[in-house]
C-alpha cells in the first residue's frame, strides 16, 4: 500500500502526531513519547513519558525545568536513522538555537520534515541549517510576510556598539529573550572586539553559563546586583524584554532601551513598546528565505504552520506547490513572536 504524508503525521489536540511510530512532535500538551525540536517553552515542555532529543536541547530542558522534566530521555545524533514502530526518523540542524534540529520522519518511500523553528542567517552559538530533500515540508512562518527582509546582523550590533561609543555616560539595556538570542548576541558583541563585562538579568544567568559549559566564549558575564546597577554608566546589560520598561531598568544611569529581534523590523513595535535603539536581529527566517527553503527543499506539499500562514500559503500556490495551513495553537511564544509575561523565556524577569 502507498504510503501518503497523512500516514505519517496528522495533527490532533496535543500537535503533530505519527500513527505509525506512536510518538508526537514539540507536543503542546504531556504525551508518552515526545520527539522534541529545540528548548524554547513553546516547543519543550515538561511533564511527557520519554523525550527524544539533540543532547542540547535536553540539557537545556532539564536547567529549565529540571532533571526529572520527563521520565526517560534519549539522545538523537544529527544524522543518525532512529527506528520507531514503522518510521525512521532523522535529525538535522535547523540553525534557530542550540541544539535546535529539524525532525524528518520516513516510511513507504515518502519524507516529511518539520523544520521547528529555523533561520538561514549565520549565528555562531549553533549548527547552521541544512536543508533536507522531502515530500513534504512542514515550515513555520514567524515572518511569513513579504515586509520581513532582516538586515545584516553585524550592522546592527554595529549600532549598539556605536551608540555606546557615542553615550558613554548612559548605561544601554537590551531586551533578548533568555535561550539563544541573548547569548548569540554576545557573541556577536565579541566577535566585534567587544572585550568588556556584558552585565546579566538574573533571569539570563543559568542558560548563559549553559552555553559556556558547551564550550562558547562569553567572556565575563556578571549577574546585576541591585546595588551595582547605578553605576554601570557606559556597560552594556542584557534583560528579558518585559524588563526593559520595568521599574528593574530605570536604576540605571540614563537607561538607553534596545530590542534585539525581528519584531524591530516594524518600527510602530518599538515605538510602541518604548525602545529607543531598536536591534533588527531574528532568530527566524524572513520572507526570502522562508521561500528559498521551500524551494532547496524540493516539497511538493508544503503545510505551513505558525505565524503569518496565509501568505505563504499563497506564496506556495503561485509557485505551483501544494500547500495547506495548520492553524496550531500554543505555538508561538518563544521571544520573537512577544511572549505572555510569565512565559518560560522570560522566567525571573519581574
Amino acid at each position: 500500500m502507498t504510503l501518503r504524508a497523512g500516514d505519517l503525521l496528522t495533527l490532533t489536540r496535543e500537535g503533530l502526531y505519527c500513527p505509525l511510530g506512536r510518538f508526537h512532535v514539540d507536543p503542546i500538551w504531556p504525551v508518552e513519547r515526545a520527539l522534541i525540536s529545540h528548548g524554547h517553552a513553546d516547543h519543550a515542555r515538561a511533564g511527557h513519558g520519554s523525550v527524544l532529543a539533540t543532547g542540547e536541547t535536553l540539557r537545556i530542558m532539564a536547567v529549565r525545568y529540571g532533571e526529572d522534566f520527563c521520565r526517560a530521555r534519549q539522545e538523537a545524533a544529527l544524522g543518525a536513522p532512529i527506528r520507531i514502530g514503522d518510521v525512521t526518523v532523522r535529525f538535522a540542524p535547523a540553525g534557530h538555537v542550540l541544539g535546535s534540529a529539524q525532525i524528518a520522519i520516513e516510511a513507504g518511500g515518502v519524507r516529511v520534515v518539520v523544520s521547528g523553528d529555523y533561520k538561514r542567517a549565520r549565528d555562531p552559538t549553533c549548527l547552521p541549517f541544512e536543508v533536507v530533500p522531502c515530500d513534504v515540508f512542514i515550515t513555520e512562518a514567524t515572518f511569513g510576510l513579504p515586509v520581513f527582509r532582516m538586515p545584516d546582523t553585524a550592522a546592527e550590533v554595529r549600532k549598539l556598539l556605536d551608540s555606546v561609543a557615542l553615550f558613554p555616560e548612559r548605561a544601554h539595556i537590551v531586551g533578548a529573550y533568555a535561550l539563544g538570542k541573548a547569548q548569540r548576541v554576545m557573541m556577536l558583541l565579541r566577535e566585534a572586539g567587544y572585550d568588556r563585562p556584558i552585565h546579566l538579568h538574573g533571569a539570563m544567568e543559568k542558560l548563559t553559563e549553559l552555553y559556556k559549559r558547551e564550550g562558547f566564549a562569553l567572556g565575563e558575564t556578571p549577574k546585576v546586583a541591585a546595588a551595582d546597577r547605578a553605576s554601570l554608566k557606559g556597560a552594556i546589560v542584557l534583560c528579558p524584554p518585559s524588563s526593559i520598561q520595568d521599574v528593574w531598568s530605570r536604576k540605571f544611569p540614563d537607561p538607553v532601551t534596545s530590542f534585539a529581534s525581528g519584531w524591530m523590523r516594524v518600527r510602530a513595535r518599538a515605538r510602541q513598546k518604548g525602545v529607543e535603539l531598536p536591534l533588527v536581529i531574528s532568530d527566524h527566517a524572513d520572507w526570502p528565505d522562508l521561500c528559498r527553503t521551500i524551494r532547496e527543499t524540493g516539497a511538493g506539499e508544503v503545510w505551513v504552520t505558525h505565524g503569518q500562514e496565509d501568505a505563504l500559503v499563497h506564496w506556495c500556490g503561485s509557485q505551483g506547490i501544494k500547500a495547506k495551513p495548520l492553524h496550531m495553537l500554543g505555538y508561538g511564544d518563544d521571544g520573537e513572536a512577544e511572549p505572555a509575561a510569565g512565559d518560560a523565556d522570560e522566567e525571573a524577569a519581574a
